[in-house]
C-alpha cells in the first residue's frame, strides 16, 4: 500500500510539473490567471446570488441550487484543510511557476475547483445544453490552479469531486 502512495505521489508531481513548467506561455499566463478567479469566491458566490435575484426561470432556479451547493461544498473542504494540511506545490518544489500574491495555505482539496463545480453542475444538469459550455470552463479553472503553481492535480480532483458531488446532492435532493 504505502508503494502505491508513493507511485501515485510521484505521479501526481509528474503531472504538476508539466502543466505548470513545460505549458507555460506569455499568452496563457495571462489568460488563467485571470480565469482562475471564476472559482473564486468574490465571483461565485456574486454571480450565484445575483442570478438567483435577477435571472428569469430557469436561470434563477439553477443559480439558486448553485448557491446551496457552492455554500455546502465548503463545509468538506475546510473539514479535508485542517485534516490534510497538504503544503502547497509553490512552498514544496523549488523550481514552481508562481504569479503574484501566490497563496500559502493548505492545497488540499482545491477551494477554487470546488467552488467552480459546485456553481456549474447545478446549471448543466437543469438546463443540460450549457455543459458544452460550462465544462470547459470549470476545467480551465481547474487547470489554472496547478498552472499557477497553487495545487497539484489530486487537489484539483478532490476538489471537482466534492463540488460535483455536492451539486449533484443538491439537485436529487432539492424540495
Amino acid at each position: 500500500m504505502r508503494s502505491l502512495l508513493i507511485k501515485l505521489s510521484q505521479l501526481d508531481q509528474r503531472l504538476f510539473k508539466w502543466v505548470n513548467g513545460r505549458l507555460h506561455h506569455r499568452v496563457l499566463s495571462i489568460l488563467l490567471y485571470y480565469l482562475t478567479h471564476l472559482g473564486g469566491a468574490t465571483f461565485t458566490i456574486t454571480a450565484t446570488v445575483l442570478a438567483s435575484w435577477l435571472a428569469p426561470a430557469p436561470w434563477n432556479s439553477a443559480a439558486l441550487h448553485s448557491l446551496v451547493a457552492l455554500a455546502v461544498s465548503h463545509v468538506p473542504v475546510a473539514i479535508v484543510k485542517k485534516l490534510y494540511p497538504r503544503v502547497r506545490p509553490h512552498l514544496a518544489l523549488p523550481e514552481t511557476n508562481t504569479f503574484r500574491n501566490p497563496l500559502v495555505d493548505h492545497s488540499f482539496p482545491s477551494g477554487h475547483t470546488t467552488a467552480i463545480f459546485s456553481v456549474t453542475v447545478p446549471i448543466m444538469i437543469l438546463i443540460p445544453w450549457t455543459t458544452a459550455i460550462l465544462l470547459p470552463i470549470a476545467l480551465i479553472v481547474g487547470t489554472s490552479r496547478m498552472y499557477l503553481g497553487l495545487h497539484y492535480p489530486s487537489d484539483v480532483l478532490a476538489g471537482g469531486v466534492i463540488g460535483s458531488l455536492t451539486a449533484w446532492l443538491t439537485v436529487a435532493l432539492w424540495p
